[in-house]
């Protein structure tokens, strides 16, 4: 970490643009949303969470804000907050439909979105009220396209 932060402040001093999302994951098989969100569909069900692209930008998390069961929540609409050492980032479902579960997991243990964004990390799981949404989400490749210009442009 201090290696890269050095890197980039040398990078800053001469000018040079760097690029840090390099490493961050993307899986095939699930749906993104340009604020960073994740979600993966089995039938009417929809686990959610935050990308590894996001997770590294904020930082160590320290506290994950959950919704209760039972709340609904819109496509674009927040649903609870991640804070890290670094931010505070609200956290906006990809999908509409009513909270199922949540990962109570993360009260104690909210580092999880670091260490497994795609699997333990998960934040919530959402009844899906409109499949059709999920047309308006990237995939995979779209989704690192976005990243990597979203990362050129600052």
């Amino acid at each position: 970490m201090a290696s890269r932060l050095w890197a980039s402040r040398a990078a800053s001093y001469m000018r040079i643009s760097i690029l840090h999302r390099g490493f961050a994951t993307v899986i095939k098989d699930l749906k993104y949303a340009d604020s960073h969100e994740w979600v993966k569909v089995v039938g009417n069900s929809a686990t959610i969470g935050i990308t590894d692209h996001a997770q590294d930008h904020l930082g160590d998390v320290v506290y994950v804000e959950l919704p209760e069961v039972g709340t609904s929540v819109t496509q674009g609409g927040g649903f609870g907050a991640v804070e890290s050492v670094k931010a505070t980032s609200d956290i906006n479902s990809p999908v509409s439909g009513k909270v199922t579960e949540v990962n109570e997991e993360l009260n104690s243990s909210p580092g999880l979105v670091n260490a497994s964004p795609y699997e333990d990390g998960w934040i919530i799981k959402v009844e899906v009220s409109d499949a059709g949404e999920l047309n308006k989400l990237m995939d995979a490749d779209k989704y690192s396209k976005f990243c990597e210009e979203e990362d050129a442009a600052h």
